[in-house]
């Protein structure tokens, strides 16, 4: 969540204790009034895939999609394809849904909730009419006028030999779509301590930041 974010108003009371903290989340989930949808995907941001260890430790501030993978166990890198063409790429899904719903909600996004019609399985009207809306309602993305979802192109983070990556990569079209036109960017290592190293169509190059990254952090 971006630091200058307006505080998540579907919070438990300010140090709960345990059962007071499951009582309140059992009546939430339970009351049709609330407009608020869980917000476990809002602030999505990458996409880990490697041993526990990897994450162990970590605070990611539940921004990262985790799935758990171990190289020495997947010597013909088939588990691995299956991670990468299918719980990725529905994360890319995810990703993009909440991405385009927040810089540009009015075209992208289907405006508040409390309003809206469902039209069959394909989208809703904002009232009794008008043109359908797709994307996600402002409770998803905002709160009030302030947004929370901090939009960005989904990072993929892999610790995997990197000739198995390039397997992969080479036979699954969607993979090279991703990640050759900047859909997704993968970060990968072969084993811990090593440098990431970044999957570019003409081969792996060592993650830096850029001059206008480097502009934007200061």
């Amino acid at each position: 969540m971006p630091r200058n974010a307006a505080p998540a108003c579907p919070a438990p009371p300010l140090h709960a204790d345990t059962p007071t903290a499951r009582r309140h989340a059992a009546r939430r989930a339970t009351d049709w009034a609330q407009t608020y949808p869980e917000w476990g995907l809002a602030g999505n941001a990458a996409f880990v895939v490697g041993p526990r260890q990897l994450t162990a430790g970590h605070n990611l501030r539940r921004r990262s999609f985790l799935h758990s993978y171990d190289p020495h166990i997947d010597p013909d890198g088939t588990a691995l394809e299956t991670i990468l063409t299918a719980p990725m790429v529905v994360a890319q899904w995810i990703n993009c849904q909440y991405y385009f719903s927040s810089v540009a909600p009015q075209v992208f996004g289907a405006g508040t909730k409390t309003v809206h019609n469902a039209v069959g399985g394909v989208g809703v009207l904002a009232g009794p009419a008008g043109d359908l809306r797709i994307g996600l309602p402002w409770q998803s993305v905002g709160v009030g006028t302030a947004p929370v979802h901090e939009p960005m192109r989904l990072l993929t983070v892999v610790q995997a030999p990197l000739s198995r990556l390039d397997t992969v990569i080479a036979r699954n079209p969607v993979l090279r779509r991703l990640f050759g036109n900047d859909w997704v960017a993968l970060a990968a290592r072969q084993n811990p301590g090593e440098p990431w190293l970044r999957w570019r169509p003409d081969g792996w190059q060592p993650w830096s930041l850029s001059a206008a990254d480097l502009q934007e952090a200061s």
